[in-house]
């Protein structure tokens, strides 16, 4: 089904939080070519204002260059807002590790001034990005919301914390908040530069210019890698959500499990490469396994996801051939 066929007014406006990121930035295109209107924030800290470049001259699109922990800014940001979809946030699992106390300010404070500010502006729905890391040392496969373990990084903390709050908002204020819970997405603008990138991207580039990528690990954890548009279309899923499904965390992944070392064969074979991957020790803070269970999701939200990892990693590795020539 995807998330072409889901319909709002006319009329209706979007905030993206951290619209100029790579989740934010394909939520801002999708909704722009969509017919709608979106505003950007965005402090362009880890967001790139070439991700939303092509977009600044549509009549339609606003950026607005702003820090969600300013609560005047997200007042200011939200206002008029009917959906807000906030991935405002600092990623990144070891660099959550080395910089709590930013985590705390920009995961939990930032994304509560967003709440705190729809609340104040009537917004209809608020979508926030949570994370699977929120399921910490639980050994349970699949995940499945409710059974969480013991959070093992600050990044996961952050993410809990912001669960809570959206359970509280709804409860308290009757704010409409869903937080999804995004299993290892991949896909166009993903960043593969620096020390904290993502696998799929960091593997990809690497290959593509005769490095020898390095797994940290033995390479046999296993991810539910979920391609962007499964994620746009469980943003807008949320967004013609029941009241009764709000307050709550839902599962976005494809409901898949894949082993790194697999992933990255498959990636060789794709690109025409045959080079043995060196390999690093593990990552603390890292989940071992994972897994989504996303029969919530479904049941309550409608998702219904479109893209395999096969049908998924192919369209990337296009891109990435594209941009990285």
């Amino acid at each position: 089904m995807g998330y072409r066929d889901i319909e709002f007014d006319k009329d209706s406006v979007f905030l993206v939080g951290g619209g100029a990121g790579f989740i934010g930035s394909n939520l801002c295109e999708a909704l722009i070519d969509m017919g709608y209107t979106v505003r950007c924030l965005d402090d362009l800290s880890t967001g790139k204002y070439e991700n939303i470049e092509p977009l600044i001259s549509n009549e339609r699109f606003t950026f607005i260059k702003g820090d969600i922990r300013s609560l005047d800014t997200c007042k200011e940001a939200t206002e008029g807002v009917d959906y807000v979809l906030q991935q405002a946030a600092w990623g990144s699992v070891p660099r959550s590790i080395e910089m709590p106390l930013l985590y705390e300010e920009i995961n939990i404070r930032g994304t509560l001034n967003m709440m705190e500010a729809s609340r104040i502006n009537g917004v209809k729905k608020f979508v926030y990005a949570s994370s699977s890391s929120v399921y910490g040392d639980s050994p349970t496969l699949p995940k499945k919301e409710g059974q969480e373990g013991k959070v093992i990084s600050p990044y996961a903390l952050t993410k809990r914390v912001d669960e809570e709050y959206g359970r509280l908002y709804k409860e308290l204020y009757g704010l409409d908040t869903y937080g999804l819970r995004y299993f290892n997405v991949f896909g166009r603008r993903q960043d593969p530069n620096g020390m904290y990138a993502a696998v799929i991207p960091k593997f990809i580039k690497q290959l593509l210019h005769g490095e020898v990528p390095t797994i940290n690990g033995d390479g046999k954890q296993s991810r539910d890698f979920t391609y962007i548009d499964n994620v746009i279309e469980a943003n807008l899923r949320a967004c013609k959500a029941s009241g009764d499904a709000a307050g709550q965390a839902f599962n976005v992944g494809a409901g898949g499990r894949l082993f790194l070392i697999d992933i990255y064969y498959h990636l060789c074979k794709a690109l025409g490469k045959d080079v043995e991957p060196n390999f690093g020790p593990p990552r603390k803070g890292d989940v071992r396994d994972s897994n989504a269970d996303i029969t919530k999701a479904r049941e309550l939200l409608g998702y219904d996801p479109e893209y395999d990892f096969e049908k998924g990693i192919a369209l990337a590795i296009d891109w990435y051939k594209e941009y990285l020539r």
